[in-house]
Formats: structure tokens, C-alpha cells, sequence
């Protein structure tokens, strides 16, 4: 094994890694034996394939157009549902809404959307011309993680797990406990 580092967990050969320092009075040191196997834990995975897709759009997004991953699900949403509020695109995104109003004021202050006024105080929004050339630039990143993932499947598989993921979605929000 290498030489210790403070702070750094080293890899045995025959075990996980540990870290290098006393832990503290009544801290529990050893695996507990009822723990998820993480390797085999659905959820886990899912949220890994997820963040990894995210961080990898982001990175791009940013580094290609100084938005981020919100700031292009707003675009593809008003995309596929011009006229759509914030309050629609919250919901049609599965976010918070204040993550869509952050993202709404970078993109109309970038001039990629336009806001209209509404029924009740409602305030549609619309891409602008910019913010549909914009959406054309973005589009290609997002496919990208798409290629990934479904790289190798057949077209019949492609389309039973994406039914599979929308059952699954369906569950959750119908889920009571």
C-alpha cells in the first residue's frame, strides 16, 4: 500500500478504503450489515446515469453558450409548448418553480424569450428568434446523451424501456406512501 496521505482514503488490496484517521468516540467504523448493494440498487443507478447525462450537458452548455441545463430545458419546453407560463413549465419539467423563474430572467435578459401578459396575470412565454436559433445550437448536446444511452439497442427496446420509464414515472406520482 502507499504511503498515507491525511485526508486521502488509500485502496488495499484486499478491502475498500479506508480513510487515514481516528475516527471519533462512538463512531460507527464497520459496514453495517443491512446496507443496499449499491451496484445492484436500481435508484442509485438511475440517479448516477442522470447526474453524469446533467454534468455532461452542463459542462458543454456552459462552455458552448454560457446557459446551463435549466436554462435549455426552459428553451426545449417553450419549444414543444409555446405560451406556456412558468407555473406550466414547472410543471411540465418536474422542477421547482423557482428554478424555471431564475432561468426565465437569464433568458430574457439574454433575449431569448419573450414574455406576453396573460389571464389572470399569467405571463406567457414565448422563444424569441434568438431563443429558437438558440434551441437549434443547444438540441444536438441534449441528443448526445440520448446516443449514449441507447447506444446498441434496438429500436423495439428503445421503445419498451422508454414505456417502462414512463410506468415508472406514473408510479411515483401516483405513489401514496
Amino acid at each position: 500500500m502507499s504511503e498515507a496521505v491525511p485526508g486521502v482514503h488509500a485502496v488495499d488490496e484486499d478491502g475498500p478504503r479506508r480513510p487515514h484517521h481516528s475516527a471519533p468516540e462512538g463512531a460507527v467504523t464497520e459496514p453495517l450489515d443491512d446496507v443496499l448493494e449499491p451496484d445492484e440498487f436500481t435508484p442509485r443507478l438511475l440517479a448516477l446515469l442522470s447526474n453524469a447525462l446533467v454534468w455532461r450537458e452542463s459542462h458543454e452548455l456552459r462552455r458552448r453558450f454560457g446557459l446551463g441545463t435549466n436554462d435549455w430545458r426552459v428553451i426545449s419546453a417553450l419549444a414543444t409548448r409555446p405560451g406556456s407560463s412558468a407555473t406550466d413549465v414547472s410543471d411540465f419539467l418536474g422542477v421547482n418553480k423557482a428554478v424555471v423563474s431564475k432561468s426565465v430572467n437569464t433568458l430574457v435578459d439574454h433575449g431569448l424569450i419573450l414574455l406576453s401578459d396573460g389571464p389572470r396575470g399569467s405571463r406567457p412565454m414565448y422563444l424569441s428568434d434568438a431563443g429558437a436559433h438558440m434551441h437549434h445550437e443547444m438540441r444536438p448536446i441534449s441528443l448526445r446523451g440520448q446516443e449514449i444511452i441507447l447506444q446498441g439497442m434496438a429500436q423495439p427496446d428503445v421503445t419498451r424501456l422508454n414505456a417502462q420509464l414512463r410506468a415508472m414515472l406514473e408510479r411515483i406520482r401516483t405513489d401514496d406512501a
